[in-house]
């Protein structure tokens, strides 16, 4: 039995355009706000004195927020409802913008980690609602195309992030640098950290006043409210446990946030121990290919491609990229000089290419997923998405032994080893694990 929302608002096409709308808007906020970290992490590294290990705990105070405020979302959606859960959301989010002030002005990385925390619960309960919010406005087996439409307006964001960020806060700061830092007196180092961390003050005040015009938004809109009506074959499963595509798929998702956030976190670590001008800007280049990717999956699914293949296909072409991350010429721009070398837009080392072109590859993982583990949930709905969205610790989890990798040898490049099992589980996601509707 296929899961029916009691409301029906995916019936009637004219319906679906403004909870489309709104959750578009909502999608970009979470690609501006998540993708900010690829330029956070170097940035922090600077002003605190950070080694590469230490400042991919920047991932970890974001991402873990999925983990341990997922569930607890969950029941809290039950009692406001999809609508005002994200209302309320998009205000935890304002507190955790306005928390970077102080972070900024002390310049203490424990304070930015706690205001990423909070960051990342707000975006949660966003997820845990807007995500069912697109499965199940209109028919199944075009989900993923729909999910892909948000995805590429969250990877636009992500585009854009990093070219704002070095514009409003590394203007002018090009040569500023560890190496730069560790060579001026403890004075003159504390003036510059401090005139370096209050550029950020500015830039989350104007988040903070953007987020209250969304909670605004949301909260005084007409977006309807899903209800799920209740599945008879469902009713003697009593947890979400014994939903095994859930499980496996929030495993699956696990993996594929992980490399996500890898992929578009780590580039500007990796650029800079090249010696790659301008690596605080490199997320943009995953971005580009993300958006890449939502692009074939709008415009390809369902009509030439299945959500089931355009997994099996992600999985492969994402183990291939780790492959020429690891094998390819640091020293080489051959790639780059191919793709788009004929631009203005700076060329990189073919290994840094492969770490971007990841984006690419896998950027319909997420918009597969989540149609194929939510397929006959009925009203185990909400917690197959609460468990779903806890997956996204894998950002918090795998950029952090990426990091221990490339610290223990030395070596950034041979970090991207860790992503390799994960597009492996996901090609069996892809391949048996979303089928399984039973242990045994």
């Amino acid at each position: 039995m296929t899961t029916t929302v009691a409301n029906n608002v995916g019936s009637k096409p004219k319906s679906s355009l403004l909870p489309m709308t709104i959750i578009g808007v909502l999608f970009f906020i979470f690609g501006f706000v998540t993708w900010l970290n690829g330029s956070l992490i170097p940035f922090l590294k600077i002003i605190c004195q950070l080694n590469e290990f230490q400042a991919l705990f920047v991932t970890f105070a974001f991402y873990i927020a999925y983990t341990v405020m997922a569930l607890p979302m969950s029941y809290i959606l039950k009692r406001t409802g999809y609508k005002n859960g994200m209302a309320l959301g998009l205000l935890i989010m304002v507190v955790g913008s306005l928390l970077f002030i102080p972070a900024a002005q002390t310049a203490n990385f424990v304070f930015f980690l706690v205001a990423l925390f909070v960051l990342g619960t707000g975006l949660t309960i966003l997820q845990t609602a807007s995500n069912p919010y697109v499965v199940h406005i209109g028919p199944a087996e075009s989900a993923a195309m729909r999910i892909s439409i948000m995805g590429l307006i969250n990877k636009g964001a992500g585009v854009i992030v990093p070219i704002l960020f070095t514009a409003l806060v590394l203007s002018g700061l090009d040569n500023f640098s560890s190496e730069h830092l560790a060579a001026l007196s403890a004075a003159e180092r504390n003036v510059q950290i401090e005139a370096l961390s209050s550029r950020l003050i500015m830039p989350y005040i104007y988040m903070a006043v953007a987020l209250l015009f969304l909670v605004a938004l949301v909260k005084f809109s007409s977006l309807p409210e899903l209800e799920f009506e209740s599945d008879e074959e469902n009713q003697e499963k009593g947890s979400i446990s014994q939903f095994p595509q859930v499980v496996l798929g929030s495993i699956a998702l696990f993996c594929y946030v992980g490399v996500e956030v890898i992929a578009g976190d780590t580039i500007g670590l990796y650029g800079q121990s090249l010696g790659v001008q301008n690596f605080a800007s490199l997320t943009s280049y995953t971005m580009v290919f993300m958006v890449l990717g939502y692009i074939i999956g709008v415009t390809c699914i369902p009509k030439y491609l299945s959500q089931e293949k355009a997994l099996l296909g992600s999985s492969i072409a994402g183990a291939c990229c780790i492959l020429g991350i690891i094998f390819s010429s640091a020293d080489s721009t051959m790639i780059a000089d191919i793709l788009w070398g004929w631009t203005n837009i700076p060329t990189i080392p073919d290994t840094v290419t492969f770490v971007a072109m990841m984006g690419l590859a896998h950027a319909l993982v997420w918009p597969s997923v989540w149609p194929l583990a939510l397929r006959g949930l009925g009203n185990f709905t909400a917690q197959g998405s609460a468990l779903l969205i806890m997956g996204i610790s894998g950002g918090a989890i795998l950029p952090l032994v990426f990091g221990k990798v490339a610290e223990a040898t030395g070596n950034t490049g041979l970090g991207y080893w860790v992503a390799l099992p994960c597009y492996l589980f996901i090609l069996f996601y892809a391949l048996k694990g979303h089928k399984m509707r039973k242990w045994k």
